[in-house]
């Protein structure tokens, strides 16, 4: 009978280990996207996001969104993709460096205060205060009193801010461990993004568990209903950018206030104009 227990576990084993395979087949062909499709989905999208930017502008939305996830997981991809097409007057996009002595002595969350936006703009964090839960934990940057303090307050602060109007959107890249080191590999053998790869990112790689541990802990505390985490799978980086901002858009009702291209009358004649020597000019190079 102990054999027959046996055999039915193994059996059971072996068709989850199959099911799992077969998941990962799904999964590897789901990331594939063929490049126009891709391309014209986005350009799509940043037509809406268009419409999107003129709609906040006109009604006067305080819009937030933030961008959160592991190192290498694409935020500064997608945060690209949407600002493209984008007004830098209206959307603009925030990340800060390192906190200065003054800013260290502050409020934690002074110095991103300064950053919110008015009426009429579109604020795009790449990182926020979240890199106390993420980074300062991790790395010790953090005491365990002032890490503490920001779980409870953090829930506050935000709900402070949606009281007041502001539209605030939180996302969370996720990437596996495996594409991770890809993506940390092609950064290290494409010199144009090495500077992408810093001493930061090193240790986060070295840190995976503890990394983890620290964002289940951050999502207990501010996944909350008034601005929840959206989670967007980041394994492949062209579908996460084009879930990502369809989300978004899905987010915000808005209407089409694009204003018609006004017709351009014909130029009129340069009169009494004469164009300066073109010797007494300094050109570039023609090298191309």
């Amino acid at each position: 009978m102990g054999e027959g227990k046996r055999s039915k576990e193994t059996q059971d084993h072996g068709a989850a280990a199959v099911h799992r395979a077969a998941l990962g087949d799904i999964k590897a062909e789901k990331r594939k996207i063929k490049a126009a499709d891709y391309e014209a989905e986005l350009a799509r999208l940043q037509i809406e996001l268009v419409k999107l930017q003129e709609w906040i502008k006109a009604k006067g939305l305080r819009v937030v969104v933030i961008f959160e996830g592991r190192d290498a997981a694409g935020k500064g991809g997608v945060i690209k993709r949407i600002t493209q097409s984008l007004n830098p007057r209206i959307c603009r996009v925030v990340a800060l460096g390192r906190p200065t002595e003054k800013e260290q002595t502050s409020w934690y969350f002074q110095r991103y205060v300064e950053h919110l936006p008015s009426a009429g703009e579109l604020v795009l964090f790449d990182r926020s205060w979240y890199n106390r839960a993420g980074v300062e934990k991790v790395m010790g940057f953090c005491t365990p009193e002032e890490h503490a303090e920001f779980l409870r307050s953090c829930p506050e602060f935000e709900c402070m801010l949606v009281r007041s109007g502001i539209i605030l959107v939180k996302y969370w890249f996720s990437v596996s461990d495996e594409e991770q080191e890809r993506r940390f590999q092609q950064r290290m053998d494409d010199p144009t993004r090495s500077w992408k790869l810093s001493p930061m990112d090193v240790q986060s790689r070295m840190r995976w568990v503890d990394y983890s541990k620290a964002k289940d802990e951050m999502f207990a505390h501010t996944d909350i209903e008034q601005a929840p985490w959206y989670v967007v799978n980041a394994d492949s980086k062209k579908r996460a950018r084009l879930n990502c901002i369809t989300h978004l858009l899905s987010l915000i009702e808005y209407q089409d206030l694009t204003p018609t291209p006004e017709k351009l009358p014909p130029r009129p004649e340069a009169e009494g104009y004469a164009r300066p020597p073109l010797e007494t000019q300094r050109f570039v190079p023609e090298a191309w």
